[in-house]
């Protein structure tokens, strides 16, 4: 189901729905950001499969859901910069339905929200300078995330260059970190987790030419406390490895996974070595 944030009427008639919506129970609240947390805590690696409703076909998302319960994929990132299609809720649906396996909503616009999602990435896109996507949007959607029963779990997005011009980057009108720039991530990342931002993702975009630094990543993961999440131009299990190994908590593969769904089992048994929780 999609929501726009432009109805006075539909806000109000969430409001009055609040007492019938169950946002997380006392005892759950917050259980998947603490999850998160344990996990970096424990040195735990987690593997995320990221499904764009624009690029997969309904044949290759049961094929790449039969693969991620039997390689046990540790969450489900879903969304994509434009999403110009109906199947959200589709895919969403199929997921619960076949899995387990926590879902994020990971959205790139303000019609990508659905309650049958586990939780949503508030993403604030602090390497750029775009107010829109910094709060803007933010404000819009927070009257119906507040009533929402999706864990809300606020992020600090950072773009870097990965050698070609990516959709994200085009449609946030915003200039990804340099490449080689660790200092510039370090001092943007320190200052999302000062803002009080729970997570960091680091991003090099979809289709990226060259994914983000060993270097990159060791620097910002060893600069802040919360967990790091690394996504963007990955397309084998011993990058995805050596990733882990540089200190992000969280891996996430989209685009190569798309072209093949086979890889979602390497690539979670490669980082899954790397982590010092066995899965």
């Amino acid at each position: 189901m999609y929501f726009k944030p432009d109805s006075r009427d539909l806000i109000k008639l969430l409001f009055l729905c609040k007492m019938a919506l169950s946002r997380i129970s006392a005892d759950m609240k917050d259980t998947l950001y603490q999850q998160l947390g344990t996990g970096k805590e424990q040195g735990k690696k987690d593997f995320v499969v990221l499904i764009d409703p624009d690029k997969l076909s309904l044949r290759n998302v049961d094929d790449v859901i039969r693969l991620s319960i039997e390689s046990k994929v540790d969450y489900f990132f879903i969304g994509g910069s434009l999403i110009v299609n109906s199947m959200l809720d589709e895919i969403l649906t199929n997921l619960k339905k076949a899995c387990n396996i926590p879902v994020f909503l990971f959205p790139g616009g303000t019609n990508q929200i659905s309650y049958r999602a586990d939780a949503l990435l508030f993403l604030s896109l602090i390497s750029g300078r775009n107010p829109d996507l910094l709060i803007g949007k933010h404000v819009e959607t927070a009257p119906f995330l507040k009533i929402s029963p999706l864990e809300i779990i606020s992020t600090g997005y950072m773009l870097v260059d990965g050698g070609v011009p990516t959709t994200v980057s085009y449609m946030s009108n915003t200039y990804p970190i340099p490449a080689t720039k660790d200092d510039i991530a370090v001092c943007t990342a320190i200052a999302g987790e000062f803002l009080g931002l729970k997570l960091m993702y680091m991003d090099a975009g979809s289709g990226a030419k060259t994914p983000i630094s060993e270097s990159m990543i060791g620097a910002v993961s060893g600069a802040v406390n919360c967990p790091l999440i690394v996504g963007g131009g990955i397309r084998t299990p011993e990058k995805a490895a050596a990733n882990a190994r540089a200190g992000a908590d969280l891996i996430v593969v989209g685009d190569a996974i798309e072209k093949d769904p086979s890889l979602v089992t390497e690539m979670a048994a490669a980082v899954h070595e790397v982590s010092a929780v066995k899965v």
